[in-house]
């Protein structure tokens, strides 16, 4: 059996064969990971986005409120997205306390970072008196930068790898055994960060989505919900949670999706009906 494995993972690409490190930077003394960058280039490539998406008419938030939330959002997705790891996928890190800090090692979870995003948003909103649904629609149209470039630093981590495979792109990654599995984190890279991002822009820019409070953001929670559903299909679940999909057909992350897929029809259904008067945060100009 072990020669058969072995025969067959010759005609497959090895991960270490692509060149590709962990390591953005190592100087030896210090090194600089992709995983850290993605998120770092995500939050700037986010904002720099949502500053443009704000100079449009009836924007919901000033410069000052875009600027501020910057340091809310990233403290929600760090404090956020490693909480919903340790809950929703590894609860025995709690065993270890100090173990809960090492972000560095990994250990992220989407669905966390969208709750801690959704607290800050909530926290803002409330304090600087404006309105939640709309602020969510625009977060919601810079979002693919981060979840693209988070997913290719998976990839350059050889983390979070597919399931065993035959397709012809197939990869041999070093902690997946000797055994060729899909490059999971690519599909999630395309299908959350550009299917994401052109779908998202698209409503912005080409339709009056924005105006109908809670239509981009059930259209974004739509287009993750669906996306990642399906590539999980695909990816190989945590080994501590594969009794969940022994037991029930899906996966932890396909289990996540369903509340976000349904509060999605919910916000798009609805949205029309919340259509009114868009009054701008700043500058001088109404929508009708």
């Amino acid at each position: 059996m072990i020669d058969i494995i072995l025969a067959n993972a010759a005609q497959f690409t090895r991960f270490e064969e692509l060149g590709v490190s962990p390591n953005a930077l190592d100087l030896g003394f210090f090194q600089l990971k992709w995983y850290s960058l993605g998120y770092l280039a995500g939050i700037l490539l986010g904002y720099w986005y949502l500053l443009k998406l704000i100079a449009q008419p009836g924007a919901p938030m000033a410069r000052r409120h875009a600027d501020d939330f910057i340091f809310w959002a990233t403290l929600g997705i760090i404090v956020g997205g490693r909480l919903g790891y340790i809950f929703f996928y590894d609860p025995s890190i709690l065993s270890n306390p100090l173990d809960i800090f090492k972000v560095w090692q990994g250990g992220m979870s989407l669905h966390g970072g969208t709750l801690g995003v959704i607290l800050a948003i909530w926290w803002m909103t409330k304090r600087e008196k404006l309105s939640f649904l709309r602020f969510c629609d625009y977060i919601a149209v810079v979002v693919p930068f981060g979840l693209f470039l988070v997913r290719l630093a998976n990839f350059a981590n050889g983390e979070l790898w597919g399931r065993e495979t035959d397709v012809a792109w197939a990869i041999i990654f070093p902690m997946g055994g000797e055994v060729a599995r899909h490059p999971s984190q690519l599909y999630e890279a395309g299908l959350e960060g550009i299917v994401y991002f052109l779908v998202l822009s698209f409503l912005f820019w080409k339709t009056d989505a924005r105006y109908h409070p809670g239509k981009l953001v059930g259209s974004g929670l739509l287009v993750y919900g669906f996306s990642r559903f399906t590539v999980e299909f695909f990816r190989q679940p945590d080994a501590q949670l594969i009794w969940l999909v022994e037991q029930s057909g899906f996966s932890m992350g396909q289990w996540l999706t369903v509340p976000m897929i349904l509060l999605g029809l919910y916000l798009v259904i609805t949205a029309k009906a919340r259509r009114e008067r868009v009054e701008p945060v700043a500058g001088d100009k109404s929508i009708a």
